[in-house]
């Protein structure tokens, strides 16, 4: 859709000229006579620039620039004036106008400020929605779940987030153990520094060194230049060890020293490099086990075991799950294009009936599953997959009357407001969405912000 322009003169030719111009470059063009008309067109219709004159009759520009920043504060006020007053379109800017054009305007000056004024207008929409991403993605807004082990959860990152304690997160494979971590980054101070995961399984010994503490060159066959690793990287920011249990003891050591001390050298260096990271730590293995068979260093453990975070299985949740469908139903039906709304309760009962084995990551595997497979508005139990439907329905759940999108949204508005104290701006910034648009959900599902 082309921008929208308005221009705000109360001389007609000017105003005519302006707006044959504009259309001319392919954006739709508004006009007003005055200040008034302008504002009565900006509570109308969403308008991208307001070009004004300075000197107008009644309420000249400086006055509509306050209406404009008070009523549109996302839409871009530019000054027109003559040669004898720019020092006053100046003092505008100071005020919050974008720019100015002096009088007669030159249309090649007016379309290559309306390029440049509409790039930097994207460019930072487009960084406000990377931002609400990023909000929605690693905040608490990714721990989906009321339960009171994962109230339990949210009040423990509140208490560890202004820390620099080493946190060791613990439980079962799927249990989102690297969610937890993240959101812990993301409510500290070090939210605006890097962070690096780094997955210990999946490496050979030499390269998980490497990719931790990083190479000099020739330090080993392939090492053809200087790498910094992980922890030179997240300086000043967080590094997550996942499936710690896994480390082999040669490295466990280094790693110490790195927890007591902060410093390390690379690999085939003798130079200490001294850091400032916050070191979170997971795993699924019992490590008390691995001490006694001496596959894990004692003083490793403790120095990890600061403070420790333990996520349930699923199983030990199970009346987080229709949350979790309906969360994961909405996110992959918009991936999918498809209209699925809900899910029915006999659904749901089945589901909470399953034992997960594979916790929320099976959970979410099948739900994408059902969502790109239905044929329906509504998922059932022809839809589940024939190990949850044929499985024996034994464990005790709670069956839902109804369960559908609007109430997921509820409840997960109704999880920001605890989460954040009852504070409402809090709340909002969880939820990646404005305080007046909270404001609206609170009265719409008739929620009391206690």
């Amino acid at each position: 859709m082309s921008a929208v322009i308005l221009v705000v003169d109360d001389e007609k030719n000017t105003r005519e000229g302006l707006k044959e111009a504009i259309a001319a470059l392919g954006y739709r063009a508004l006009t007003a006579e005055d200040g008034r008309r302008a504002v009565e067109i900006l509570g109308t219709e969403p308008v991208d620039i307001v070009l004004a004159d300075l000197k107008m009759p009644g309420m000249d520009g400086l006055e509509l620039l306050k209406k404009v920043q008070s009523l549109a504060p996302a839409t871009v006020f530019i000054i027109m004036t003559a040669y004898g007053t720019v020092e006053t379109a100046v003092a505008a800017m100071k005020q919050g106008a974008h720019d100015y054009l002096t009088k007669p305007v030159n249309l090649d000056q007016l379309e290559l400020l309306i390029e440049r004024t509409l790039k930097k207008k994207n460019l930072e929409a487009e960084n406000i929605y990377l931002k609400e991403q990023l909000e929605k993605r690693f905040g608490f807004e990714s721990l989906i779940g009321r339960s009171a082990p994962m109230e339990r959860i949210y009040e423990m990152i509140r208490q560890i987030r202004n820390s620099t304690a080493t946190v060791l997160i613990s439980g079962e494979s799927g249990t989102g153990k690297e969610l937890v971590a993240r959101a812990i980054h993301h409510q500290s101070p070090r939210s605006g520094r890097p962070f690096f995961p780094v997955h210990c399984a999946s490496l050979a010994p030499t390269l998980l060194e490497s990719e931790l503490f990083g190479h000099e060159k020739g330090a080993f066959t392939g090492a053809v230049g200087q790498k910094k690793g992980r922890f030179e990287l997240a300086d000043g920011g967080t590094i997550f060890l996942d499936e710690v249990g896994e480390i082999p003891p040669g490295i466990q050591v280094k790693l110490l020293r790195v927890l007591e001390s902060r410093e390390f050298e690379r690999v085939g260096g003798g130079r200490p490099i001294r850091v400032d990271v916050r070191v979170l730590a997971a795993t699924n293995s019992d490590l008390e086990a691995r001490i006694a068979e001496g596959s894990f260093r004692e003083d490793f453990y403790y120095r990890l075991n600061v403070v420790r975070i333990h996520i349930p299985p699923l199983r030990d949740r199970r009346e987080d799950i229709p949350l979790l469908t309906s969360y994961f139903i909405r996110e992959f039906s918009e991936a999918n294009g498809k209209e699925v709304s809900a899910i029915t309760p006999r659904a749901i009962h089945l589901l909470q009936s399953y034992d997960w084995p594979g916790n929320v990551r099976e959970l979410k595997n099948c739900v994408e599953s059902m969502v790109v497979l239905t044929k329906s508005s509504a998922l059932d139990i022809d839809d589940l997959p024939p190990q949850i439907r044929d499985a024996p329905s034994e464990a005790p759940v709670s069956r839902p009357s109804t369960l559908n999108l609007k109430s997921a949204e509820k409840d997960i508005i109704v999880q920001a407001l605890r989460a954040s104290g009852g504070n409402k701006s809090r709340a909002a910034e969880r939820l990646g969405i404005s305080r007046r648009t909270l404001y609206r959900k609170l009265d719409e599902y008739g929620i009391a912000p206690r």
